[in-house]
């Protein structure tokens, strides 16, 4: 079955930086598109990055040039690396793929951002 496992968050200061992964089985990783979405407290579940087979990115505007999604398709994992980090991208984040008509979610990782 399609699991997803996140890691990696935590609490950061403003400005700070942390790299998220998440590691996938039971589909075939390498020629899926993966993406990463967040939840802020009381909001819904936004998209935040995507990432093709081939490693092209797409990026929410609000992280852009902050954010980078990257992928080792041979540990079927992949990351987020987040920079410059902002009390707004306080949030749970979930890794996401779409396989077999189903969609699929980690347990998500909390990061906080906070002074």
């Amino acid at each position: 079955q399609v699991q997803l496992v996140e890691s990696g968050g935590g609490l950061v200061q403003p400005g700070g930086s942390l790299r998220l992964s998440c590691a996938a089985s039971g589909f075939t990783f390498s020629n899926s598109v993966m993406r990463w979405y967040r939840q802020a407290p009381g909001k819904e579940r936004d998209l935040v990055a995507t990432i093709s087979p081939g490693g092209s990115t797409n990026y929410v505007d609000s992280v852009k040039g902050r954010f980078t999604a990257s992928r080792d398709n041979a540990r079927n994992t992949v990351y987020l690396q987040m920079s410059s980090l902002k009390p707004e991208d306080t949030a749970v984040y979930y890794c996401n793929v779409r396989k077999f008509a189903g969609n699929y979610w980690g347990q998500g990782t909390q990061v906080t951002v906070s002074s």
